[in-house]
């Protein structure tokens, strides 16, 4: 029987050493960490009086020390937890200072980007006005050119018609001018 219980707290102990050191955690490390107070002058400190009052009356000076220590150990404690909800409350407010600059700061690139691209925009539609504009000049000149062309040579065909026309005969005249050319054989 005593085996079986040296071999069974042989292997808890293995077991226990195993689990801790595959793993630190908080537990083990405060474990380690951990500063104990300083002894306290109340333990050991009883020493029963003969008198049932006198030990009444001791018990209840201790019992109001405690308290009292009791008292200010809380106090600290809460002076503590003050600290570190402050702390606290003050690095999550650096961190939203950080993340809301970054955010500003991430739209103010993306508005200077946006300006650019509108800027380029402008630019090239611009361009394409003035492309526009280019081409409708050149086909308005285009334009005005085969019309003046086409006038000059109606201009040309009247100017010879009319040359042709002159030579041509009235028709009331045209029978002396037949009679004429059959009596003088003068070319015309």
């Amino acid at each position: 029987m005593a085996s079986s219980r040296s071999m069974s707290r042989t292997i808890s102990t293995s077991l226990r050493l195993f689990s801790t050191s595959a793993k630190p955690s908080h537990h083990n490390y405060h474990q380690k960490t951990h500063k104990f107070l300083e002894p306290n002058s109340y333990v050991g400190s009883w020493d029963a009086p003969k008198d049932p009052k006198e030990a009444e009356a001791k018990l209840a000076k201790l019992r109001r020390d405690y308290a009292k220590q009791v008292k200010e150990v809380r106090k600290e404690y809460i002076r503590e937890m003050e600290l570190m909800r402050l702390e606290k409350q003050r690095k999550d407010e650096a961190r939203r200072e950080a993340i809301r600059a970054a955010n500003e700061e991430r739209k103010k690139l993306k508005a200077e980007a946006a300006k650019v691209r509108a800027q380029e925009r402008k630019i090239a539609e611009e361009e394409f006005r003035q492309t526009l504009l280019e081409e409708r000049t050149q086909k308005l000149e285009y334009w005005r050119k085969t019309i003046k062309a086409h006038e000059e040579k109606k201009k040309e065909k009247k100017e010879l018609l009319r040359r042709q026309s002159s030579i041509w005969v009235d028709e009331s005249q045209l029978e002396q001018k037949i009679l004429d050319a059959v009596t003088d054989t003068t070319p015309l």
